[in-house]
């Protein structure tokens, strides 16, 4: 057991240096922040003191080493845009992708497993072709055309819900459904998929031979086996559903990191736009080693492996 966690420890810490790594290349290639904060004025010296103060002066390889070690302080560096450090401006953004994050990840079960469930249990019905239906639309459709398409019918067409920010307590609604769905039609083939396999197995028929009430062995039997794959997928659900945020964030202009991110982008806020994405990385590496380290426990199989 100690050996299969260390091994995923390694993995977790080797993942964020690559991330890190990788953002840093690319945030350096995406252009140089000095000619956005000087004017056309500047001197020479006004640009030497400039990038000094960015530390974009020294070779890559000592800018990024200098990045590592701040990081590991929690120190990502002053924000360019903002003016202040960028751990202030992540932790003042987090909650609210969390919020949605968790959020969504609600919605996605609660709309997937009873659909799931009920076209197992209906097959072939109405109800099941509907299902199929949802699950195929949910899967296909991106997730910006999705949102817009819920903003015009649900924002500007019927006034029912805000189109945009966090300011009423509806607010989280058509982002959430919008980030949610996918993972909802994923969620809904998974529990499908899984209670047929459960339904047509010889247990059940036995259990109704016994005259076992149908919703009995439909709850209390074959959706407790039927478990394993929604549950391993929730787990990767959730991490991913926290840190995907950025397009549904930018769609509804949902003050998160995502949008966080995209704003650094536009900006050439290379220290924030690192900080953000590795905060996003660290998330869902945690996210990730939680549940391995719960199937462990759960399935000796895997730890022996």
């Amino acid at each position: 057991m100690q050996r299969y966690l260390v091994r995923r420890l390694v993995l977790a810490i080797v993942t964020l240096l690559a991330v890190s790594l990788i953002i840093f290349i690319l945030s350096r290639s995406a252009g140089d922040p000095v000619s956005l904060m000087l004017d056309e004025y500047s001197t020479q010296e006004d640009i030497d003191r400039m990038m000094a103060k960015l530390g974009t002066d020294k070779p890559y390889y000592q800018q990024y080493f200098i990045f590592l070690r701040d990081a590991l302080r929690g120190d990502f560096g002053m924000s360019i845009k903002e003016g202040r450090p960028v751990t202030e401006v992540i932790l003042e953004r987090t909650p609210a992708t969390l919020y949605l994050g968790v959020t969504a990840f609600v919605v996605s079960l609660l709309v997937g497993i009873p659909l799931g469930i009920l076209s197992s249990i209906k097959r072939g019905s109405l109800i099941d072709q509907a299902g199929k239906i949802v699950a195929l639309l949910g899967q296909s459709a991106p997730p910006f055309w999705l949102g817009i398409m819920l903003i015009i019918f649900f924002a500007v067409s019927f006034e029912l819900l805000p189109p945009y920010g966090r300011d009423d307590w509806n607010s989280i609604v058509l982002p959430a459904v919008t980030l949610g769905w996918y993972y909802a039609a994923a969620n809904l083939r998974l529990v499908r998929s899984a209670m047929l396999d459960v339904l047509d197995s010889e247990y059940i028929k036995l259990a109704r031979a016994k005259g076992v009430p149908y919703w009995g062995i439909v709850l209390r039997h074959a959706f407790r086996n039927a478990l394993i794959p929604p549950l391993t997928f929730a787990g990767v659900t959730l991490g991913a559903l926290v840190t995907g945020s950025l397009v549904v964030e930018t769609v509804f202009a949902w003050p998160g990191l995502g949008k966080l991110a995209i704003d650094a982008l536009y900006a050439f806020d290379y220290p924030l736009l690192q900080g953000v994405v590795v905060v996003f990385t660290l998330l869902y590496v945690l996210v990730a080693f939680t549940v391995d380290v719960l199937y462990a426990y759960i399935d000796p199989r895997i730890r022996y492996a």
